[in-house]
């Protein structure tokens, strides 16, 4: 690891809690050593935020610091109970309104990328939303086939792969720092957390992934009402261009315009959350990156119009299936079955208590029952998740991290949209009806499926075992001495040994 690397992440450090990113984090709930550890680190905060309590220069911070901790600072944007409302307003400019890059450059990349076919796109428009990985142009296409439309230029930043190559350098050094000094922080795996990061970010960086993933939600949500993304013009995508077409909406995030449109606020809040749970608990794909930058509405049909599709989380049916049951223990006041799941998938070890832990989560879940958004401070519930997960030594489980980190982000949109927002209710619906079908014919057919392709592939290894053993045996005969050979019953009883072991394999995997 690069010595740079530990500078970087140092002076990242100074910097946000130069700007006050420190007194924003509700220090009462945490345990002691990271209550010092932010005392600490506000004993550098400058003093303007010391006397007013106003953050007001963490927006340019982050933007000066990377794109990764742009990310970061579009995710707390959406959360105003957790950082504050004035935060969150001046941190909203990161999510689309950042400084664009040399207009002059672009007739450039754009040949570079596209070739000839560059020159179909016409009438480009300055840049109409420049965020921390790239910047979007309007223009018009006109195909040599004859095709005429508007569409959507999206074209990388220059040079931020290697920024962001860089960020994730420093975070693995903290990572792996964090472990070396600081046992606690093990059982959260830091390092594998900047690991998913660091995928996410490369797959980011490749625009014609993101054509990718644009073209399998389309396929996925083909039958769904209220939620509309655009497609792809795969003949003017390249690794740092992508052209779709132009879709029209008004910003979520303008409340005034909506209202003004007679946008029905309270059916957008419901379907950005029913679609965003669809997406994950139905189809384990979903969009990781739903900050109001890249969300709309159509005030004609009241539809959502989603764009960005950059970050996409993927989770498998095991991990679809611990989240349902997870909202639907929260939904019914089963907080045994959320117990017993998080022990389940491995996020507390089995020495613990079920009962101790159920208990554990009843003190989170009951207070949020019969409660709208607005009455629930999001910032108290996560210092208590903080106590709780310490208390009973949670792993973090790093392929969950994109869910988590999306859920938060749906989650905080709602609200800006319905304050009254009644999150179980919601969830209800899109939860249960998955679970029923889980459960009903369907969903053992799959079972079924499932375990029958796991046997399969089991069984395709079975050769190649016997061809090891036999290997093994027959190294193991040309190194006896004196040409000794083991009795033919031992290598007869070490074959059907083998073949045992194998059976017992395939028929633990397929029932498992």
């Amino acid at each position: 690891m690069l010595i740079s690397a530990y500078f970087r992440l140092v002076r990242a450090g100074y910097v946000l809690a130069r700007e006050g990113a420190l007194s924003i984090i509700v220090a009462r709930d945490l345990p002691m050593p990271l209550r010092l550890g932010i005392g600490l680190g506000r004993a550098i905060e400058r003093g303007s935020v010391r006397r007013t309590g106003h953050v007001e220069r963490l927006n340019r911070a982050l933007n000066l610091l990377g794109p990764t901790y742009v990310k970061f600072g579009q995710t707390l944007a959406t959360r105003p109970d957790v950082v504050g409302p004035q935060v969150a307003a001046d941190l909203a400019g990161l999510q689309d309104k950042m400084e664009p890059f040399d207009a002059d450059l672009v007739p450039t990349i754009l040949l570079d990328a596209l070739g000839a076919k560059a020159a179909e796109l016409t009438e480009l428009s300055a840049p109409i939303a420049a965020a921390s990985i790239a910047q979007v142009h309007r223009a018009r296409l006109v195909a040599a086939s004859g095709l005429r439309q508007v569409v959507a230029v999206k074209i990388l930043r220059p040079g931020v792969a290697q920024r962001f190559m860089a960020d994730i350098e420093s975070f693995y050094a903290g990572a792996r720092l964090a472990e070396r000094l600081v046992r606690s922080t093990r059982r959260l795996k830091p390092t594998q957390v900047v690991e998913t990061l660091d995928r996410s970010a490369r797959l980011e960086l490749d625009l014609r992934l993101e054509a990718a993933a644009i073209s399998e939600f389309a396929q996925n949500i083909k039958d769904d009402e209220g939620f509309v993304i655009p497609s792809v013009s795969w003949d003017h995508t390249a690794q740092n261009v992508l052209t779709t077409t132009w879709v029209d909406g008004i910003p979520i995030r303008d409340t005034a315009a909506l209202d003004a449109a007679g946008v029905d606020r309270k059916a957008l809040a419901r379907s950005l959350l029913q679609n965003f749970l669809r997406h994950a608990i139905r189809d384990g794909f979903f969009h990781a990156d739903m900050h109001p930058g890249n969300l709309f509405a159509d005030p004609r049909t009241n539809a959502i119009v989603a764009v960005d599709f950059g970050i996409m989380g993927r989770i498998n049916r095991g991990e679809r299936r611990f989240l349902a049951d997870i909202l639907f223990g929260f939904i019914t006041r089963d907080y045994r079955l959320v117990a017993q799941r998080h022990f389940d998938i491995g996020y507390v070890p089995a020495a613990q208590s079920v009962d101790d832990f159920s208990l554990a989560i009843r003190s989170i879940g009951e207070p949020l029952h019969g409660r709208t958004a607005q009455d629930i401070s999001m910032a108290r519930v996560l210092g208590q998740l903080f106590v709780i997960t310490d208390l009973f030594d949670m792993q973090t489980r790093p392929e969950l991290v994109l869910l988590q980190k999306s859920m938060v982000l749906v989650e905080g949109v709602a609200r800006a949209l319905d304050p009254n927002l009644d999150i179980w209710t919601i969830a209800e619906p899109v939860v249960g009806d998955w679970l029923r079908r889980e459960e009903g014919p369907v969903g053992k057919i799959e079972d079924v499926k499932d375990g029958l392709r796991v046997f399969a592939d089991a069984a395709r290894r079975v050769p190649v075992i016997l061809a090891q053993t036999e290997a093994i045996l027959a190294d193991y005969q040309a190194e006896k001495p004196n040409g000794a050979m083991l009795p033919r019953p031992m290598v007869l009883a070490l074959g059907w040994l083998a073949m045992a072991l194998v059976a017992v394999i395939i028929w633990r995997v397929a029932t498992s």
